[in-house]
Order: structure tokens, then C-alpha cells, then sequence
């Protein structure tokens, strides 16, 4: 005969669901709290540049101007155009035009009744703080457009980084398409060396390179040292295509082969076709890299303005103008169009993308 449960086993029970109920529903709270915590820190300093590139420089002076984008309110009284301050009155907090300033006293106007002249407040009007409205401006982005030739490092750039897409991509394609397809003498060996390359510092090959690009090929000045190497592909590039290349059956490559295909034929018609969320996220890689490359742009082409880049003109932005801060936070948020980029093409980003080991 079967044993009934007793109640108290049964009030446990109950009671040690709820209590994992209920630190189930705290740990995820707190787990989202301290997410909503990071991403709130972590796109603080975006959102801090984007609302100091459309502020006016005359708030970019003013010390007691809130944070956000604003105006200081203003009055027009005979003609002249008075600041309105929130000055505090038995009454409440007014909003007057201040007049005529003095030291001890000043004599406001306000602005709902003009026509009752002015009015006496006894203190200091320097202790008084301006009235604010929302305003936006575009005046920082007009200036350092009108400033820097945008056209014509948006060109320069958009150059370099197309003809820089065709180099890598062509030959990082042909390199790993050559590591995982074919039996090199040494193939295994030259991989693993092509892979050690990634761990050079860039600090150990500029030197060699400068004296080479800017002593020996007297290319200081033109676009050869940031487009000639891209023509000689990228080791991590290579590894990232070259282990999504093995994930590809060989049944197809043999199937290709009995159809009359040559090797190109079947990188293009069988490999290429498989491998597009790998070639788009490589791309996008490049895209980034060369978009906000600045060493080299700035090291070949400081004595070119007319080859200059948009990554290397954000440099040069402290200088010019008086709205230093805004100029700069507007040239920065320029240097933002690759997260444009990247939202927009997030749907191929490392789609279906497989890293295999090295040894599959």
C-alpha cells in the first residue's frame, strides 16, 4: 500500500522551490543589471562625443552650461538682445533679461511684461545662473568640412582601401587556397612560418621597411607603401580562409574535376561559392584595418596633403578653429562609418564561419 506524503515534507518541498525561484529571478537580475551597468560605461565616451560635435562654441565656452546640447535664452528689449537668467524672488524663481549688471544690484527685465519697465534685484548677477533651451547644431561638421578637403580624403581613402580589397583578397584567396588543396614540398612547414609571421611586432619591421619603401624605392609620397603589400596577402587573413577552404568536402573538388575543371575553375565555380561569409568577413577585416590605418599613412604621405587619408587628418583637427573639442569630436565621429558598415553587413559577418585546427 502506497505511503502518502507527509505535509511537512510537503511544506519543504514547496519552500525550496520557491527559494530557488527566487534566486533564480535575483541572479537574473542582477545579471542583467550588470550588463545594462557595461554597456551604459562602455558607449559612455561615444555618447559623450556625439553630443559635445553639435554643441555651439559659445556653450563649448561656458562653464555653467548643462551637458546637453543647448542655447542661453535671449530677449530682444529696445533693440538689444538681453540673456535671460533664472533669478530667485520671494515669489519663486523668475526668468528676467538682465539689463544693466552692477556689482551690488541689477536691474532686469521681464520678458512676459516688458512694458513694466525694469525691475531692481538686490546681489551679485555673476552668481546667477542662464536660462537653456535644447538646440543642435551642425557648425563644428561645417567648419572642419569647409576646413579639411572631406571630398577629397573620402577619395584617397576609399582608393586605398579598394584597390587594397582587390590585393589581399586576391592573394590571400590563392595562398590558402594553395595551403589546403595541394601538397607543397614543405607546405606544413611554410604554413606554420606564414602563422609565426603574426606574432613580428609592427614596431620591428617599420624601420626595414621604411628604408626600403622610402630609401631604396624612393616611394615616400605615393600610395605604393600602403597598396604594394596587400598585393602579398595577410597571414591571419590567410589562416582564416585556408581553415574554412578544409572544411569544404574534396568530393566536390573531385566531382568538379570530372566535369572538365581545372584548379582555378574549381576555386571559382565550387570553393569561392561556399566560402562567402569567410571572403565577406575577411573583407570587412581589411576594410576596418584600412579605414583607420594611420602609421603608415602618416609616415608616407605626411609630405602629400593632396594623398593625405581621414584617419591621418583627425590628427591635425586640435589645431584648427576655436571650438578645439568640438572639431575633434566631430572628426571623430567621422572615423566611425566602419560600425555603419558593420551593422549594416553584421548579417554576413562570421556567418557560418568554421575555424578548424590547424592539423584538420
Amino acid at each position: 500500500m502506497k505511503r502518502s506524503e507527509s505535509p511537512r515534507r510537503s511544506r519543504n518541498r514547496d519552500t525550496s522551490t520557491l527559494t530557488l525561484r527566487l534566486w533564480e529571478f535575483a541572479g537574473n537580475g542582477l545579471l542583467n543589471l550588470f550588463i545594462w551597468i557595461t554597456l551604459v560605461v562602455y558607449l559612455f565616451p561615444l555618447s559623450y562625443m556625439l553630443i559635445t560635435s553639435v554643441k555651439t562654441s559659445a556653450q563649448m565656452r561656458d562653464s555653467k552650461s548643462p551637458i546637453w546640447p543647448a542655447r542661453a535664452v535671449t530677449f530682444n528689449y529696445n533693440g538689444t538682445a538681453l540673456l535671460v537668467y533664472k533669478v530667485p524672488t520671494p515669489s519663486g524663481v523668475q526668468h528676467w533679461a538682465l539689463e544693466q549688471p552692477h556689482i551690488t544690484y541689477s536691474l532686469f527685465v521681464d520678458p512676459a511684461k516688458p512694458q513694466a519697465g525694469l525691475i531692481r534685484w538686490d546681489g551679485y548677477w555673476g552668481s546667477l545662473t542662464l536660462v537653456y533651451l535644447p538646440s543642435v547644431t551642425l557648425e563644428n561638421f561645417v567648419t572642419l568640412w569647409q576646413t579639411f578637403n572631406y571630398p577629397n580624403l573620402l577619395r584617397n581613402t576609399l582608393f586605398v582601401i579598394a584597390l587594397g580589397e582587390i590585393g589581399v583578397l586576391f592573394s590571400s584567396i590563392m595562398v590558402a587556397y594553395g595551403f589546403a588543396r595541394f601538397r607543397i614540398p614543405g607546405g606544413k612547414f611554410l604554413f606554420f612560418l606564414l602563422i609565426g609571421t603574426i606574432m613580428i611586432p609592427d614596431s620591428i619591421t617599420l624601420v626595414p621597411t621604411f628604408v626600403l619603401f622610402g630609401r631604396v624605392l624612393n616611394w615616400t609620397g605615393t600610395f605604393y607603401p600602403l597598396l604594394v603589400p596587400q598585393f602579398f596577402g595577410s597571414a591571419i587573413y590567410i589562416f582564416l580562409l585556408r581553415q574554412n577552404f578544409k572544411t569544404i568536402p574534396r568530393d566536390l573538388d573531385e566531382a568538379a574535376m570530372l566535369d572538365g575543371a581545372g584548379p582555378l575553375r574549381t576555386l571559382v565555380s565550387v570553393i569561392l561559392p561556399q566560402s562567402i561569409p569567410t571572403v565577406v568577413t575577411v573583407a570587412l577585416l581589411h576594410f576596418f584595418n584600412a579605414w583607420n590605418e594611420l602609421k603608415m599613412a602618416s609616415l608616407y604621405l605626411g609630405v602629400r596633403p593632396d594623398l593625405q587619408t581621414i584617419a591621418f587628418s583627425t590628427q591635425t583637427t586640435q589645431s584648427v578653429g576655436t571650438t578645439t573639442e568640438g572639431l575633434q569630436a566631430a572628426a571623430l565621429l567621422l572615423m566611425l562609418i566602419p560600425l555603419v558598415v558593420l551593422f549594416l553587413s553584421q548579417r554576413f559577418f562570421m556567418q557560418d564561419m568554421v575555424i578548424a585546427n590547424v592539423e584538420k
